[in-house]
């Protein structure tokens, strides 16, 4: 099993960061083509939920846990030879990556502090982000694929949520459609006052990206949001080649996930811990460092088998999982920051 979630694992990084972009198979979007919708009233369309059995991150549950996190997870159907604009929930392959990657290795960082929901959604294919604009079919394909994690939510918020404390994260696509739900339903919005934080990575975000809702720059801050990307350090990033070019282009929001603030530079000692595919956590493996929108990391030390991550210049795909216990401590921090406030008022 672990060799199997191994493979997969690096296959989707080979993906992520590839040296160059791909030429994609591709065709004109019809709404003939588009798969049929998840039903979120049924628990098979959900790729984390609460009630799931043999979910993988179900060891890391706290039945005590008072804050839910809705997680959006990031691009999976990446293949050139894909010419389809939206993923099929229904398919296994796909729903299995998700499940054994995304939710497996991203997800788990909010598992022992909060009950996590997180919604199959057929979103876009990689290729959109490429050429969003273009009349094949980016632009309403990822429309498709926010109109299901709208659906989500509102589902979420009717049914499950029941006044609890809501933790926004996600990752590549998955923050760039969490900041429209911020928008959409807590900028300026009563709902506002449910919000612990959002943890929206991997994407572009400017510091005025949202009316009321900032950007965090203290551990115990609260009702804000953080964002970081992550690239290896001396590795600039390429235009129209690697996926977060714009923030180091545009010198958009960036938190260091080790410190919770703005400092420029985190020695290795800081780091609590890195979460592998062997399923064991590393501490002290990597520093970081801040400049111009980015952040910039080191080679991690003391892992396994860590050849593959000097062959890539990037390190996008582990935004999270880089640091998946300083997410997991910090997210516990933040949820009793939220807890204290409402003891305040």
């Amino acid at each position: 099993m672990i060799s199997n979630i191994k493979n997969t694992l690096f296959i989707l990084i080979f993906i992520l960061v590839s040296s160059c972009k791909s030429t994609y198979d591709t065709k004109p979007f019809t709404n003939a083509d588009v798969p049929n919708a998840p039903d979120y009233n049924n628990i098979n369309s959900w790729a984390a939920h609460p009630e799931l059995k043999n979910s993988p991150i179900s060891k890391f549950y706290n039945n005590k846990s008072k804050a839910d996190v809705f997680y959006i997870y990031p691009t999976i159907i990446t293949e050139t030879s894909d010419s389809d604009w939206n993923a099929d929930t229904f398919n296994s392959e796909t729903r299995d990556n998700i499940t054994n990657v995304a939710i497996k290795y991203q997800a788990s960082a909010w598992a022992s502090s909060a009950r996590v929901f997180s919604p199959f959604y057929r979103q876009v294919h990689y290729r959109a982000f490429f050429e969003p604009y273009t009349s094949n079919g980016g632009r309403p394909a990822y429309e498709i694929a926010y109109a299901d994690v709208k659906r989500a939510f509102d589902y979420y918020l009717e049914n499950y949520n029941n006044g609890r404390p809501i933790i926004i994260a996600g990752h590549s696509q998955g923050s760039g459609h969490g900041m429209r739900i911020l928008k959409e339903y807590f900028d300026d919005k009563p709902l506002k006052k449910k919000l612990v934080a959002a943890y929206l990575i991997g994407a572009n975000i400017k510091h005025d990206e949202f009316n009321s809702i900032q950007p965090m720059y203290n551990a115990q801050e609260i009702g804000g949001f953080v964002n970081w990307n992550s690239y290896k350090k001396n590795k600039k990033p390429r235009i129209n080649k690697d996926p977060a070019y714009n923030s180091w282009k545009e010198n958009n929001v960036v938190v260091n996930p080790i410190t919770w603030d703005r400092q420029i530079k985190s020695d290795i000692t800081d780091h609590k811990g890195l979460y592998f595919y062997d399923e064991k956590v590393y501490p002290e493996s990597i520093k970081v460092e801040l400049t111009s929108g980015m952040l910039w990391v080191s080679l991690p030390k003391n892992i396994p088998n860590r050849l593959f991550l000097r062959l890539v210049r990037n390190y996008h795909f582990g935004d999270i999982n880089l640091f998946w216990e300083d997410i997991r401590l910090n997210t516990i921090v933040r949820i009793n920051s939220y807890l204290e406030s409402l003891n305040t008022k």
